[in-house]
């Protein structure tokens, strides 16, 4: 299973980007879909997740601002960014937990390579 992220670059201060993410491979189901971000000199921390049958996960910092959307039969998902910052420089991570049909007895985590999010003026 791959997760591959494209739609980073540089945006001005309260500006819009999007990122997507696809998920390939070996895919029987995905029961999260997701996004996490790792911004200068911090750990790595989630931003928003859509898990099956249960509600939207955003962290307080992007509430308002960022939308996630997920196409569960694509394995595809997406975070719509609007009125970013410069705290909302950071690469991110798509994320999913996964149920591959090379390992069937149970989900596991899968990351992408990750894609610089640069907010400056």
């Amino acid at each position: 299973v791959q997760l591959v992220e494209s739609g980073g670059g540089f945006v001005h201060p309260g500006g819009p980007l999007t990122l997507s993410c696809a998920a390939s491979g070996s895919i029987a189901t995905a029961y999260n879909m997701g996004w996490y971000r790792q911004r200068p000199g911090r750990e790595r921390e989630v931003v928003a997740t859509t898990p099956n049958g249960g509600d939207i996960f955003y962290i307080d910092a992007v509430k308002g601002r960022f939308t996630i959307s997920r196409d569960k039969v694509k394995h595809t998902v997406s975070l719509q960014m609007n009125r970013l910052n410069v705290r909302d420089t950071a690469v991110y991570y798509c994320y999913g937990r996964i149920l591959s049909t090379d390992n069937p007895d149970r989900y596991a985590e899968y990351w992408g390579q990750g894609t610089q999010v640069t907010v400056s003026s």
